[in-house]
């Protein structure tokens, strides 16, 4: 999350950010793992940060394919994000995978090809479970 990049932009620890905007620890810690913010926390943010609320509150959502990190990754992940930029075109992808997956069960006698496609969900999903984890977007 963006609140994340900020304050390790400025070298700071989580504990050090929840002194100098007036949150707790724990408050701090939800907000960067994606939790929802109160208006409150997010005024704070703000503050400390010097940004606009709505700047916080933006999903990034565009991975940085250029980055030295993201060149270090192997080449099977970057080959399975080939064309993939957004983090909503991934969720895409998982939910026709489970719409397929059902359809096919729903309509064939084949659930091979049902497991197939619930398979694949379910790598995409651990897919992007990695990138998420990774920070990439």
């Amino acid at each position: 999350m963006i609140v994340k990049k900020l304050r390790e932009q400025r070298s700071w620890s989580q504990e050090q950010l929840a002194q100098i905007a007036g949150l707790s620890l724990r408050t701090i810690q939800r907000v960067e793992a994606g939790n929802k913010a109160s208006l409150e926390t997010l005024k704070s943010l703000a503050a400390v940060f010097e940004v606009d609320i709505g700047k916080l509150t933006a999903e990034i959502v565009v991975i940085d394919k250029d980055s030295t990190a993201w060149q270090a990754e192997p080449w099977y992940i970057r080959w399975c994000l080939y064309g993939v930029r957004r983090r909503s075109h991934m969720l895409a992808i998982e939910y026709s995978m489970i719409v397929v997956g059902i359809v096919t069960l729903l309509t064939t006698t084949k659930p091979v090809a049902a497991a197939a496609a619930f398979l694949g969900a379910y790598i995409n999903t651990k897919l992007l479970s990695y990138i998420d984890q990774r920070a990439y977007w």
